[in-house]
């Protein structure tokens, strides 16, 4: 069932972006998942990224000497991004792996970002999933939420989906949509509105990733490996047609809300494996970013942000967490 929505709001989506055709009539619509060669390249990390399945797997690896990462070739201008991911096992504490949307090589100081971002942990400790949107280069004000899963990201492959449109991002987690950005009045440039590049990169964010920075990344562990496979860039390619891309026709697709039983799932996603959310964290925003809408659920959250329920995640364990920050995926 929640395949099927999320193929129906994808499609509906796709729908309007059709009219952004080339100047010879060709669809900018790549296939749905692409080789790396066909759509890729590295970034940094030289052997650290490896190629297997005739390029439709991608191993980035974190080891003493660099991380490493790779990009889309193109940026689009709103679409739907993902791609299947294996996270490093066993001990991961300071290891950060992220799956982003960003413009900060073209706009070093109005950049755009949308993140994924997977903060390592000690052994028998649940890797923790954060998302955060910037704007317009909005880094010191940080929309980040954290949350635990309901599965190991570590045994085995899960798509982690941004589907981005003029009026709403929407995040997913093997179709369930666990997080919705509506462009408000109040957001203004804050929402994201410059075409992007899709990149995937592993780190050392010793200094913040686990529990504030207290565990660093322990290098006998390595190399630390995370696999991308069935990476998917359906969109508007701002270098085939730029104009294009800014004066696609809409007819409402992108405003049109989620169904009632993908909200639902949303719904109940966030009440169970939140554990941090910006809108709810007083001590940096005393009052609440225009765009959050705080209700009865605040009273489930600390002052910091935090979620007072010890264990939200797989198995009932507790999250060791940063406090919140703009920690960006760059």
């Amino acid at each position: 069932m929640a395949s099927r929505s999320l193929c129906f709001v994808v499609a509906v989506f796709l729908a309007a972006a059709s009219a952004c055709l080339s100047s010879a009539g060709e669809p900018l619509l790549p296939p749905t998942a692409l080789a790396f060669g066909d759509g890729y390249t590295q970034l940094f990390g030289d052997s650290n990224l490896a190629l297997h399945g005739d390029g439709k797997r991608v191993h980035i690896s974190l080891d003493e000497r660099t991380g490493a990462g790779f990009a889309s070739r193109d940026a689009y201008l709103h679409g739907f991004f993902s791609a299947r991911i294996k996270l490093p096992a066993d001990h991961t504490a300071g290891v950060v792996v992220a799956f982003y949307m960003s413009n900060g090589d073209v706009f070093e100081r109005t950049h755009d970002e949308l993140d994924f971002e997977f903060l390592g942990n000690v052994r028998g400790k649940e890797w923790r999933v954060q998302t955060n949107v910037y704007g317009n280069g909005s880094t010191a004000v940080g929309r980040e939420e954290r949350y635990g899963l309901w599965f190991d990201p570590t045994e085995d492959f899960h798509q982690y989906a941004i589907l981005w449109s003029r009026h709403r991002i929407i995040f997913y987690i093997d179709d369930t949509p666990i997080r919705e950005v509506v462009r408000t009045e109040s957001m203004g440039a804050q929402f994201p509105s410059k075409p992007m590049s899709l990149y995937a990169t592993i780190w050392d964010g010793s200094s913040w990733a686990t529990s504030g920075g207290r565990y660093k990344v322990d290098y006998k562990y390595a190399p630390y490996v995370a696999e991308f496979t069935d990476l998917t860039l359906r969109g508007c390619a701002a270098s085939r047609a730029a104009t294009a891309c800014a004066r696609a026709p809409d007819d409402g697709s992108s405003t049109r809300a989620m169904s009632t039983t993908q909200r639902s799932a949303m719904e109940a996603f966030r009440a169970r494996y939140m554990t941090y959310g910006y809108c709810y964290d007083r001590l940096r925003y005393p009052a609440p970013l225009p765009e959050c809408t705080v209700g009865a659920e605040a009273a489930a959250f600390l002052p910091s942000g935090d979620a007072r329920a010890a264990s939200r995640g797989r198995g009932g364990r507790r999250h060791h967490r940063p406090r919140g920050g703009a920690d960006s995926a760059l």
